[in-house]
Formats: structure tokens, C-alpha cells, sequence
């Protein structure tokens, strides 16, 4: 069997016990992997496309929560959850452990979580050739226009992404562009050690560990991208950040939570995007008894 397949690089953190456990559903189902959920009590579930099934293992505890916390940082879980401020970490590969627990607090901010209670490990994957269907659509002329791809969690808007920042920097349809990627999270490129865990094409330079208003402003000034991509804009700051890219004469490819059009206007930093008119298309991810739908809008 193929160990670099992205569920079992994902896998790798789980204790063993708990590992063994996905043993009962079969190759082919967790080559659909999308999460592996470990709540305190329970049996650990798998998520694929119709869901959340349960695996032949043992009730998670606090042991097992934190030997994975343990195997991914590669430090005592007391130590990791004090780096983990932000409610996750990146693996290599680009897979990511979120988290829940108690949290502790320090002159109003978050400091670490004291306890935890379950986790989330998403398993990352490249999905080469997603775009293809909405390249022409993206661009008019030759040129690429700036898109907001728009989806639920979960939905694959960030895997849409990824292949769209490839497309575009390998010349998929036209002439290869420079393409620079503020990868706040890790998500897109997953860069470990200098080099992307997920292909974003030779053509793309990739800026991770600061914020996407930081990462958009230095990779605007020092990479000079035709293109840049940004994933989950939410923040004032995000939208500024944006607005002074698509003035640069760079297209702004990024991603945000949300169902349609509606969502966006009701809130203030994405309708602010909508009326500075940044982007001229629209791109809405919808999952469909387990199977995902893409439509695309003209925007103003």
C-alpha cells in the first residue's frame, strides 16, 4: 500500500490503538478521508463526503489527545499548546490539527489551552485539474480577473484554490504567470522547511507565518506578481490589504466563508469588497448529497 497517500501521512499523528481502528473501513473509503475527529469519550470518527462514521476503536481520552498533540509538534503537549494560540497546527504535508479545549487567558488575550477536549486533523490534498472547468471563465483577453471563490466550511475552497495558484503559474490555458501566494495558515502551499508540501507550480513564490495583510504588502513589493492569492479573507484589515493589491494592477484570487451573495453583503468587510468592486467574479462551492457543485457570477 501506498504510504505517502494523504490519509495515512495525515494518520501518522493518531496513537496506535486509535490508528488500528480505521482498519475496519476499507482502503477505498479513506481515500475519501477528509477529517479524522477525536472527541474525549468517544470512539474516533472518520468524516468523508456523506459524513461522519465511526471507527472500530477505543474511547478517546486525555491521553490520546494529547499524544497526538505530542507527535505532531514533536515536543510535550504542555510545551505545543502554549505555540497553539491560534487553535491549530500545521503538519507536514500540509495537513492541520484544530483543537478545542480550555482555554487560558493573559491580559485579555489567549495564551493556551489547558485542556483539551477533541480534535480535528484535516487531511490535505491536491486535487490537479479542479480549475480546468473555470479557467476560461476566470479570465477575459488573456488576463486574469480577480475571483472570490465563496463556500461553507469544508466545501473545498481552499483545495480550489490551490489548483487554480497552479493553473495559472504552470500557463494551463495560456502563458505561465507569476504567481505569489500570502499563505497565512499554511494551507495552500504548506511550505515545510522552504519547500511547498502541495504543488502550487513553478511560477509561484509563497510567504507564510505573518498575516495576509503583512504577506500580500511585502509580496507585492518584493516579488512583483501578476497574481496573488489569498485564502479566507474576514478582517478590515484583509479587505485593505486586497484593495491596495487589485490597484497594484494584480490579480487577487482568495477565498471566504459563506453561501452566496447575501452573506457577503451582511458583512462590513466583504460588502466594503464588493462596492470597491476588487473582484469581477464570483465563484460558489455547494456540497449536494455528499457531491460538490460549482456555479460562477459576474460581479460589478
Amino acid at each position: 500500500m501506498d504510504e505517502r497517500k494523504p490519509w495515512r501521512e495525515a494518520a501518522a499523528v493518531l496513537p496506535r490503538a486509535v490508528r488500528n481502528g480505521l482498519n475496519a473501513l476499507g482502503e477505498e473509503r479513506l481515500d475519501q478521508a477528509e477529517e479524522f475527529r477525536l472527541r474525549r469519550g468517544c470512539p474516533m470518527t472518520v468524516l468523508l463526503p456523506k459524513g461522519e462514521v465511526e471507527t472500530d476503536g477505543p474511547p478517546i481520552g486525555e491521553d490520546e489527545l494529547r499524544q497526538v498533540v505530542e507527535n505532531a509538534t514533536q515536543s510535550s503537549a504542555h510545551t505545543a499548546l502554549d505555540r497553539v494560540r491560534q487553535g491549530f497546527v500545521t503538519l507536514r504535508g500540509g495537513h492541520r490539527i484544530g483543537m478545542c479545549g480550555s482555554v487560558a487567558r493573559e491580559g485579555g488575550r489567549i495564551v493556551t489551552l489547558r485542556e483539551l477536549s477533541s480534535l480535528s486533523v484535516r487531511v490535505a490534498r491536491s486535487v490537479p485539474g479542479m480549475a480546468g472547468p473555470l479557467l476560461q471563465r476566470l479570465t477575459d483577453k488573456g488576463q486574469v480577473l480577480s475571483t472570490l471563490i465563496l463556500a461553507p466550511p469544508g466545501a473545498g475552497k481552499t483545495t480550489l484554490l490551490r489548483d487554480l495558484v497552479r493553473a495559472f503559474s504552470d500557463g494551463e490555458g495560456g502563458e505561465p504567470l507569476r504567481v505569489s501566494v500570502a499563505d497565512e495558515r499554511g494551507e495552500i502551499a504548506a511550505l515545510w522547511r522552504g519547500t511547498p508540501q502541495l504543488y502550487v507550480g513553478r511560477r509561484t513564490d509563497v510567504l507564510d507565518g505573518c498575516s495576509k495583510a503583512e504577506g500580500l504588502s511585502i509580496l507585492i513589493r518584493g516579488m512583483n506578481p501578476q497574481v496573488a492569492a489569498v485564502d479566507e479573507l474576514g478582517s478590515s484589515e484583509d479587505v485593505q490589504a486586497v484593495a491596495e493589491a487589485a490597484g497594484c494592477g494584480v490579480a487577487v484570487l482568495a477565498t471566504a466563508h459563506g453561501t452566496g451573495l447575501d452573506d457577503l453583503r451582511r458583512r462590513p468587510a466583504c460588502r466594503e469588497l464588493l462596492e470597491l468592486g476588487v473582484f469581477r467574479r464570483l465563484v460558489i462551492l455547494e456540497r449536494r448529497g455528499g457531491v460538490r457543485a460549482v456555479r460562477t457570477e459576474d460581479l460589478p
